[in-house]
């Protein structure tokens, strides 16, 4: 199913326009998360399985995890996302915004190594700034 498709299917079944923004922060997860390897995982997955019901998407923030050299993390809870959530879709927010091979780079990131539905693309360097995204039409 397509991006689009899969928005749209949401919407409907939850009856909801809520996109829940994943950006972990350590200063504010609870105490018995401080220091667990994988607390940004286990913190993200609880919002999630506390959520699902309600959202039509779920958008993680890359910079938080890249911040916490948690990108692993990251593609875990995109994974963990598909297999126990698979009818809500992952808008992977990333703002990217460069031309060229440098675009084509970050769509393989966002759509193949972390499976995102979708991406945040900032468009104010031109066309070229957003066609490598537009190559994967089953993509937001």
């Amino acid at each position: 199913m397509d991006f689009r498709s899969k928005l749209a299917a949401a919407w409907q079944r939850n009856d909801s326009l809520l996109c829940v923004g994943l950006d972990p922060d350590l200063k504010r997860f609870p105490a018995h998360l401080q220091g667990r390897p994988d607390a940004v995982l286990a913190f993200c997955k609880g919002i999630v399985d506390a959520t699902a019901d309600l959202a039509c998407a779920f958008k993680p923030q890359i910079a938080y995890f890249a911040a916490l050299k948690a990108e692993d993390q990251l593609q875990d809870l995109i994974a963990y996302i598909h297999e126990k959530h698979p009818s809500v879709p992952v808008v992977l927010d990333a703002k990217r915004g460069d031309i060229g091979a440098t675009a084509q780079q970050y769509a393989r990131e966002a759509f193949e190594r972390f499976q995102a539905d979708a991406l945040t693309v900032n468009p104010y360097m031109g066309f070229d700034s957003v066609e490598p995204y537009l190559e994967f039409s089953d993509k937001g």
